[in-house]
């Protein structure tokens, strides 16, 4: 027979981004243990439909720890006890029987709720538009073995390119600050050789745009912690050194 647990949530109900939220009650009876935490809010919103109740909005799309979607805050941990381990990945076995769980959306100025747990990211959006991306002439893929890269920096470029976008970094940060994000999307291009051309402009513009929605990074490293891919803290060193050096050689630059 499958193990079962009884819970009790509060969760954060919202209507909008202009209404006032609440904490709700509900109670969340013979959960499977082996149930991840998104299909246990699926199970609480299956029991409210039936009563004619609104359910709870979340927000959700590959549920495989891949596209970064999903992400609320559980007992005040980013996507909850388990370390580097996306919401969607969290598995109801963590949880005893019998335990109260607080679940609420991100908590930041940049990240307005929608409704419910879904909250507005597109400051991400913005971060990434300002640069995160290499311009080339499209065509037919090159071979493989053309552009030489070391396997220490093909490595290292991996590490930060597996950042997910979920924002964890930003709910977990006392300033709010998302310099860990910005980081891998910047340094997983300005190591490669592809990234060059454009790497001190992409430096300068995804820095200032972040600067523009979010707080300042000041080394407490709980972005780190709550990361379900745990990106290092390395990739915000390297940014740093690197938008002290754009804002040299693009000065430059523009003098020509």
């Amino acid at each position: 027979m499958e193990a079962t647990i009884n819970l009790t949530l509060d969760v954060w109900r919202q209507a909008g981004p202009d209404a006032g939220g609440r904490f709700v009650r509900y109670e969340a009876n013979d959960i499977a243990e082996d149930m991840s935490f998104l299909e246990m809010l699926d199970v609480v919103n299956e029991a409210l439909i039936t009563k004619g109740d609104e359910p709870i909005e979340f927000a959700s799309d590959c549920r495989e720890g891949i596209c970064g979607t999903c992400g609320v805050m559980v007992n005040g941990k980013a996507h909850g006890p388990e370390k580097a381990t996306a919401t969607c990945q969290l598995h109801m076995r963590k949880f005893a029987d019998g335990d109260h769980l607080v679940i609420e959306p991100w908590r930041a100025a940049a990240f307005p709720v929608i409704k419910d747990l879904v909250v507005d990211r597109s400051p991400f959006d913005r971060i990434i538009e300002a640069g995160g991306f290499i311009g080339v002439n499209t065509g037919s893929a090159p071979d493989a073995n053309l552009i030489p890269v070391p396997k220490d920096v093909a490595e290292t470029a991996m590490d930060a390119a597996a950042c997910i976008g979920c924002a964890a970094c930003v709910a977990a940060c006392p300033n709010s600050a998302a310099q860990l994000f910005t980081s891998a999307k910047i340094q997983h291009l300005n190591l490669l050789p592809q990234g060059q051309a454009q790497r001190w402009s992409r430096t300068e513009n995804m820095i200032e745009t972040m600067e523009q929605y979010f707080g300042s990074c000041t080394n407490h490293g709980e972005c780190h912690e709550a990361c379900p891919k745990e990106i290092s803290l390395d990739f915000i060193a390297y940014t740093n050194r690197d938008y002290v050096k754009s804002k040299i050689k693009n000065r430059k630059l523009a003098g020509q």
